[in-house]
């Protein structure tokens, strides 16, 4: 323990470095204009920074990329909050409960819940980085294509069980995002598949276009169709703090959200993402008043986004531990370190000591930066929601369009977003959510490529699943959720879910 606050001291003595500072302060308010803004997520602002990382050292180039990917993560809940526009992939699920709170004119304690939550959550991740990084690398280590492919089935389970109403409703939408998902070249051939002659449906339908359709789009119409408008928001000041209702509702959320966030996050994937949707889930079962969640409980904020923070720093773990990038982000930021000859990997701490612990200490210090950054602005963007809804709406849309178009600088992804968005009208009006599709169409390329692999390491036998025992008892764990909910069903009187109303419907529509 002395060696590890030794070797801390050693990582604050870099990380306050004036030139360090500077360029910490710099990727915060760039990665928190990149979340804010609908469509450019942290895989797309980084990617276009690399280049301007090379005249640097590689100890400010890491913590500048690192400063991106958490102010990101902190800049999207803003405009989920108050639009219903997820700024990138990992706040959808802040969409559904914050944007509830936010119709009740508690859009300035969400933004500040999902602030405090991020730091703290951020902050207990790093430590839990700093002292569990080697051995729960080593485990990660352990997965395979047939654990991965089992963990990813299972994430889709425990969402459609988690959710209110109907589990094979959520199923069968989950299902089509997963159809969505396979639209693209197949990863192992190189085949293209139903791309129909349109090149840009090559790399497949962005999570991009499918996130802000179902939710911005189908949102701005199903507000439209109402036969009274909804009035115009005027938040009080007075108003913008969390009550202390509101914080005690926060504390577990945000604890959990930090705990599954940085587990999940050591596993390859998109990690942030996934955790997000998982702690929603969580946070629902767990609760006492399951109804409230989709009309505005706090606990549906705080988790979600104290999950995708935790997520964050869980994701370094492999990266600077074994050199072994969990995902796409840490790969682009392992590549910045490659370009300036430092590899990651195990002899990473010996060898090069100030930019470990130097890297180690930003986050901290990055950390109380967003705080800094972000809780001032809670006055400011909650004034969002004084426009007029006939100013708002139109502002909405454009956005959206912008947003989408600006990721591939393409007109078929504006299209994509456009029937994504009217589908997720119809989807609404007939009573299915929407969430389970996203997840599917982010989950589907990994699903596939695990489920082949894993079937070419059998030789084509199924039986590769259950007989590897971390990949046997998520399997069982998956039959448990599905034994329960036909359990549920046979037994409808006790089923608590059938209580609550569905995410999509209340009173937006």
């Amino acid at each position: 323990m002395a060696e590890t606050l030794q070797n801390l001291a050693l990582g604050f003595s870099v990380a306050l470095q004036p030139s360090v500072l500077l360029y910490a302060f710099v990727g915060c308010v760039v990665g928190t204009l990149v979340g804010v803004l609908p469509g450019v997520g942290p895989l797309a602002g980084i990617s276009l920074l690399l280049p301007a990382t090379f005249g640097l050292t590689a100890t400010n180039a890491i913590v500048m990329l690192a400063g991106i990917y958490y102010g990101a993560m902190y800049g999207g809940s803003t405009t989920s909050i108050l639009m219903r526009i997820p700024g990138e992939a990992a706040s959808v699920m802040t969409c559904i409960d914050g944007y509830a709170m936010a119709r009740k004119g508690r859009a300035g304690a969400a933004l500040a819940i999902a602030a405090i939550g991020s730091f703290i959550a951020g902050t207990g991740s790093v430590i839990a980085l700093m002292l569990l990084a080697p051995p729960l690398a080593n485990f990660a280590l352990r997965f395979g294509p047939p654990e991965y492919f089992t963990l990813l089935l299972l994430g889709l389970l425990v969402l459609a069980y988690m959710s209110g109403g109907s589990m094979v409703k959520s199923l069968a939408m989950a299902v089509l995002g997963l159809l969505l998902g396979m639209v693209g070249i197949d990863q192992m051939s190189g085949y293209f598949r139903f791309a129909y002659g349109v090149m840009e449906l090559g790399d497949g339908l962005g999570v991009v276009p499918i996130a802000v359709g179902l939710f911005g789009i189908a949102e701005v119409l199903a507000t439209a169709g109402q036969e009274v408008p909804p009035k115009v928001l005027k938040p009080k000041l007075r108003e913008l703090l969390p009550s202390r209702q509101e914080w005690r509702d926060s504390v577990m959320p945000i604890g959990r959200g930090t705990v599954l966030g940085f587990l999940i996050g050591i596993i390859p994937g998109s990690a942030h993402i996934i955790s997000s949707f998982v702690s929603y889930a969580v946070e629902r079962r767990l609760s006492r008043h399951p109804e409230e969640f989709g009309q505005g409980a706090v606990a549906g904020v705080a988790g979600p986004e104290s999950a995708n923070n935790s997520a964050t720093s869980g994701a370094f773990v492999p990266m600077l531990a074994l050199g072994v990038p969990s995902g796409p982000i840490p790969a682009v930021m392992m590549a910045a370190l490659m370009v300036h000859g430092v590899s990651p990997g195990p002899l990473l701490i010996t060898q090069q000591p100030e930019l470990f612990w130097g890297f180690i200490a930003f986050m901290y210090v990055g950390n109380l930066m967003l705080l800094a950054l972000n809780l001032p602005m809670v006055g400011i963007f909650v004034n969002v929601l004084r426009v007029p809804y006939s100013f708002l709406y139109p502002s909405i849309i454009m956005f959206c369009v912008v947003g989408v178009y600006a990721v591939n600088g393409s007109v078929v992804d504006v299209w994509i977003a456009l029937i994504m968005g009217a589908l997720g009208y119809i989807l609404r009006k007939l009573g299915f959510e929407t969430a389970p599709i996203v997840l599917g169409a982010i989950l589907a390329p990994m699903i596939e490529l695990a489920l082949r692999q894993s079937l070419a390491m059998s030789d084509g036998q199924y039986t590769i699943f259950i007989s590897r025992p971390i990949s046997g008892t998520l399997l069982a764990f998956g039959a448990a959720l599905l034994l329960l909910n036909l359990v549920s069903w046979m037994v409808r009187g006790l089923d608590w879910r059938r209580r609550i109303p569905l995410d999509e419907k209340g009173e937006n529509l």
